[in-house]
């Protein structure tokens, strides 16, 4: 990569040469913003360009909140709290970039906390937003403009992430010329539903990975019936569910897929597909979510579903996951590496598989965005130091590098899903999974590759290797399994991808423009009486309340949000 090398050597020097900065900065706040020298050439004065990983004269801190889940690498020192995180100390010593902490809460809480935070105005600096908050905060000039920062401070790295699309994400957040937040796009793929099943509980009963719904529906009766983990016990039931019921993890949006349903692409917002070749329709409130909606009431009634899902946050989900109460959950790629992960080590009988999800009459269709960019980065207007947020994406780029792989461990406190502002390469996981595949298939003892992707690709390389090699010395089982399986096993959470996108065996979610003003508005009070009117269908009340559902979320504004819907839609087809 163009001037690489010479960005890492900056990045060293200026680490052995702080004391020295700070002397010399003769006050300068910033510490690395441009300069300007005589030329010896006809005396024109040069201007030094700023260091994107340079390293402040004085301490800057910059305010976050925080909603966490719990560290994915069970290594992780017990009892560590998010302001322990080992990437703070580094960012110090590196940028001199100090990060306070106004709350941290758990993810399952952030939501509630951060709309209160809103409505006082009582915002951190540096912010990560959903689309709406986005939406929001931009139209009560809340947000910094980063046009300038990004364009001096962005690393070589994050300006070839940022326009490895051709720069559409990017454009997606600018407004008037001005760059308002950075977007942690990624592979829309990943998004894709699969269907996690324990093999170990199908071999016990002597059946096989279902591929339709009426097989999945005998299956997981047979894991709530018939003893699956023979412990001689009563104490399992089918299908993993929480109460959020289209969120980020332990849904139900793969089951409604496999119904040809596609009402939500997860976090409660509504998917919209085809009609023809010149309108979108809602997915949310098409006859087949009501078809689904009955199945789903069934296998409550059953014992399919837990009795207490409605009580049930995505905490409690992973407890009954982790314990080996259910064996079936729909999600993504990633659960191997948590929490399928934590159950292994705890059962090493355990043993999951992923499955396209079953449908109607064979493998179903998942449903796929076009764009997947669900959180993006931007800086509060008051902030002073908006560049600052540049720079800490530069540098958790940066910790990806081979020179800091024995540093940069799970076990030295460095918990990589606690640290905000963090960028990927859009196509991580696409290189991790060539690579791995790459020196695996030439039985390599080593990854060879010297780029910014070289942690990821050799941790699961490790991971795989001693995966395969029954080694635990390192790391146990289910780190192991967890890490290989999610990213690099043909068969496993993105091998399975890959098949499901290579045959065409998805739906897209047409809309991938910034929230309407409508759903800005409307859309809590619509997400409310979606997950209220469901979850009484889902328990027992008459189906026909969907019908009623439907009736009211036309009336209190999604007439409104369809039309500007497709408004966009009539815009983009212009383009």
């Amino acid at each position: 990569m163009k001037n690489y090398k010479t960005m890492k050597m900056i990045l060293l020097l200026s680490l052995s040469a702080s004391a020295i900065t700070a002397c010399s900065s003769q006050g300068n706040d910033k510490g690395n913003t441009s300069t300007s020298k005589p030329s010896t050439e006809n005396n024109q004065t040069e201007v030094t360009p700023p260091d994107p990983f340079g390293k402040y004269a004085e301490p800057v801190t910059v305010t976050e909140v925080l909603g966490f889940n719990p560290p994915e690498d069970s290594r992780t020192p017990k009892g560590i709290t998010p302001d322990q995180n080992a990437y703070f100390k580094d960012l110090k010593e590196m940028m001199n970039i100090e990060v306070k902490y106004k709350w941290t809460v758990p993810s399952s809480q952030f939501e509630q906390k951060f709309s209160l935070a809103m409505a006082s105005g009582d915002l951190p600096d540096i912010l990560e937003l959903d689309p709406k908050n986005f939406e929001k905060l931009k139209k009560q000039d809340m947000l910094a403009d980063l046009t300038e920062a990004y364009e001096q401070y962005a690393s070589p790295t994050l300006k070839k992430y940022m326009e490895s699309d051709g720069g559409f994400a990017m454009k997606t957040y600018n407004a008037d010329g001005k760059q308002l937040a950075i977007p942690a796009f990624e592979d829309p793929f990943l998004s894709t539903q699969l269907l996690w099943i324990r093999k170990d509980w199908l071999d016990n009963l002597n059946l096989q990975a279902p591929t339709t719904i009426d097989e999945l529906e005998k299956v997981a009766e047979a894991f709530v019936k018939n003893d699956p983990d023979q412990n001689k016990q009563n104490d399992t039931y089918g299908i993993s569910l929480q109460k959020t019921l289209f969120f980020w993890g332990f849904d139900v949006r793969g089951l409604f897929n496999g119904f040809g349903a596609y009402p939500s692409i997860g976090d409660a917002q509504t998917a919209w597909i085809k009609n023809g070749e010149d309108k979108l329709i809602p997915g949310l409130i098409q006859p087949e979510v009501k078809t689904a909606l009955s199945k789903l009431q069934s296998w409550y009634q059953n014992g399919i579903l837990n009795k207490e899902f409605a009580l049930k946050d995505e905490n409690k989900a992973v407890e009954d996951l982790t314990s080996g109460k259910v064996g079936i959950s729909y999600g993504e790629w990633w659960y191997p590496n948590w929490p399928l992960n934590l159950n292994i080590d705890k059962d090493p009988k355990a043993e999951w598989i992923a499955v396209q999800i079953p449908g109607l009459d064979g493998p179903a269709k998942s449903l796929v965005p076009k764009i997947r960019a669900g959180k993006v980065f931007a800086v509060n207007k008051k902030a002073k130091n908006p560049e600052a947020a540049i720079k800490m994406i530069n540098f958790y780029i940066e910790m990806g590098n081979k020179q800091y792989l024995e540093k940069n461990k799970a076990e030295n406190g460095y918990v990589y899903n606690w640290f905000n502002p963090r960028i990927y390469n859009p196509a991580q996981i696409e290189t991790i999974y060539t690579e791995v595949n790459k020196a695996l298939d030439a039985k390599q003892t080593e990854i060879t590759l010297d780029d910014e992707n070289y942690k990821n690709v050799a941790d699961v390389f490790k991971a795989g290797t001693d995966f395969l090699a029954g080694n635990t010395k390192d790391a146990s089982k289910g780190v192991n399994w967890g890490q290989y399986y999610s990213r690099a096993a043909k068969d496993g959470g993105w091998g399975t991808t890959r098949k499901i996108k290579e045959s065409g065996a998805f739906v897209n979610n047409e809309f991938y423009g910034l929230p309407t003003k409508t759903q800005v508005e409307k859309g809590a009070q619509l997400d409310k009486l979606m997950q209220e009117s469901f979850t009484k269908i889902i328990m027992g009340a008459s189906i026909d309340e969907f019908d009623k559902f439907v009736s009211s979320w036309k009336s209190l504004g999604g007439d409104d949000i369809t039309a500007e819907v497709n408004a966009w839609y009539g815009e983009q087809a212009k383009n």
